[in-house]
C-alpha cells in the first residue's frame, strides 16, 4: 500500500492518541466525514482514469477496511475500560434493607376483557382485532348500513379528513369491522371474538366519546341461534 501508507500511518497514530470515545469520533470524522480525507481520495477515484481506478482502487478499499476495523476496535477498547472503571465505582451494599415496592394491577377494564378472551378462549374462539381509524367500507357499507341512517351523521361519528375509495375515514364506531374483514380474509368455519376500543361523538353524564366494545362472530355447519 505504498501509495496511502503514509494516510494509514497518520490515522493510526492518531487512534493510539485517542483516549476518549470523543477523539475516536473526532479521528473517524478526520477521516471518514464528508470532507474527510479517505472520503475526498474515493470521490477523486470516481473521476480518475480506469487504469488508476484498477490500480488504486484495490489499495484504497484496504485501507478504508483496516482504518474502519481499527476505529472499532479502538471504540470497543476505550467502551470497555469506561464500562470497568463504572464498575470499580458503582458498589452495591448488599446489607442494606430493600426498598419496598408496590406491586402494580391491570386495570379493570384490561382485566374484564382478559377474563372474556379467557372465557371464549376455552370455547375455541380466536381473537382478532382491526384498526381503529376505519374505512367507510368496513364500518357502514359492508354491513348495509345506508346513506341515509342515522349513524353515519356527523352528531354521531367521527370522520377523518382522509379518503379512501371516495369516503372519508372514520373513528369506528364499532368492532363490526373487524367481522367484515375476517369474513373476506378466511374461509369456514369461523369463530372469533372481536375486543377493543370504539368512538362515537356522543358524551354527556353516562356516555364517553370511547368506550370499549367484544363482540363474537361464529360461522359453520349447522350452527344455530341455540348456540348463544
Amino acid at each position: 500500500m505504498s501509495d496511502y501508507s503514509p494516510l494509514q500511518s497518520s490515522a493510526l497514530e492518531a487512534l493510539q492518541r485517542a483516549s476518549s470515545l470523543e477523539a475516536v469520533e473526532a479521528v473517524r470524522l478526520e477521516y471518514f466525514g464528508k470532507k474527510g480525507l479517505i472520503t475526498e481520495h474515493l470521490k477523486n477515484l470516481g473521476t480518475a482514469s480506469p487504469e488508476d481506478r484498477q490500480e488504486k482502487g484495490p489499495l484504497l478499499n484496504a485501507l478504508k477496511v483496516t482504518l474502519l476495523e481499527a476505529l472499532e476496535e479502538k471504540k470497543e477498547t476505550l467502551q470497555q475500560a469506561e464500562l470497568n472503571q463504572k464498575l470499580k465505582q458503582d458498589v452495591l451494599d448488599v446489607t442494606l434493607p430493600g426498598r419496598p415496592e408496590s406491586e402494580g394491577l391491570l386495570h379493570p377494564i384490561q382485566q374484564t376483557t382478559e377474563e372474556v378472551m379467557a372465557i371464549f378462549g376455552a370455547m375455541g374462539f380466536s381473537v382478532k382485532e382491526g384498526p381503529h381509524i376505519e374505512e367507510d367500507f368496513y364500518n357502514f357499507t359492508a354491513l348495509n348500513i345506508p346513506l341515509e341512517h342515522p349513524a353515519r351523521q356527523m352528531q354521531d361519528t367521527f370522520y377523518i379528513n382522509d379518503f379512501r375509495e371516495g369516503a372519508p375515514m372514520v373513528l369506528r364506531t364499532h368492532t363490526s369491522p373487524v367481522q367484515v374483514r375476517t369474513m373476506l380474509d378466511e374461509k369456514p368455519p369461523v369463530r372469533i371474538i372481536a375486543p377493543g376500543r370504539v368512538f362515537r361523538a356522543d358524551y354527556d353524564m353516562t356516555h364517553t366519546p370511547m368506550f370499549h366494545q367484544v363482540e363474537g362472530l361464529f360461522i359453520g355447519e349447522n350452527v344455530t341461534m341455540a348456540h348463544f
